[in-house]
């Protein structure tokens, strides 16, 4: 690694420590805002390689840290459709077309938060549902780097909040990430410059989830729902306009 990376490093390093905040305190939502300062720092093929890598520590420590509000059982059910559709997707990833899966990904989270706010007393979710929901995740994450609003809905809609919400929806996104990994690296996307940067922004990605752990304890409930889908139509829009 040589000094003139220096200033793209701690670029790349200052951006996974806000955004690892956020997804500290929202749930979800560092990866989608990562994604597009990986790509113009790196380019896209490498950036969501990378971007895996930093999720990793930043699900990881989010897990930990909320480790006592976990529901492993919904993890569990996550797991099994997330972990067989992460890898089919990270080995298409070369191939994959983009820009399309962006836009109905942007679509669909905004038309979740509308429909929400029109039925704010909707079924809780059975915990087989989320199957379906890891399958989703597996497939959209391997293609497009993070997809981690499309599982808030389903989350909310099952009751969690704060840190039962934060910390279940980490340790199911670590499955998945785990999973990618290994497909990226029989794919040959995991090269020893994506692993080099990655451990780079380790320390910054956990110091943002540990800062993000001591604030989100400050807000109420209804507060916290708020934010996640200000975050959710957020992310869509971001989508939706190819970034």
């Amino acid at each position: 690694m040589t000094l003139d990376l220096l200033p793209t490093l701690s670029a790349a390093s200052l951006a996974a420590f806000a955004l690892a905040l956020l997804s500290a305190v929202a749930g979800f939502g560092g990866g989608v805002l990562l994604l597009p300062v990986f790509t113009a720092l790196f380019g896209l093929r490498f950036a969501i390689p990378m971007l895996t890598l930093t999720q990793l520590s930043s699900n990881g420590g989010r897990a930990w840290l909320n480790r006592r509000e976990l529901r492993r059982p919904l993890v569990g059910w996550f797991a099994l459709g997330a972990v067989p559709l992460a890898v089919a997707g990270a080995l298409v990833l070369v191939h994959a077309p983009l820009s399309p899966l962006k836009r109905v990904l942007g679509g669909f989270l905004i038309g979740v938060v509308i429909w929400r706010r029109r039925n704010p007393h909707t079924a809780k979710p059975r915990d087989r549902a989320f199957i379906g929901v890891g399958a989703a995740s597996g497939l959209g994450s391997a293609l497009l780097g993070s997809v981690g609003p499309l599982t808030a809905p389903f989350f909310l809609a099952y009751g969690l909040t704060r840190a039962a919400y934060i910390g279940t929806e980490a340790a199911a996104a670590l499955t998945m990430h785990l999973t990618k990994i290994a497909a990226y690296g029989a794919g040959d996307l995991l090269t020893s410059r994506v692993v080099l940067y990655g451990a780079v922004l380790t320390p910054a990605t956990l110091a943002g989830a540990w800062t993000g752990k001591k604030i989100v304890g400050r807000v109420g409930d209804r507060m916290f729902v708020l934010l996640v889908e200000i975050g959710l139509v957020a992310a869509g829009l971001l989508f939706l306009a190819g970034l």
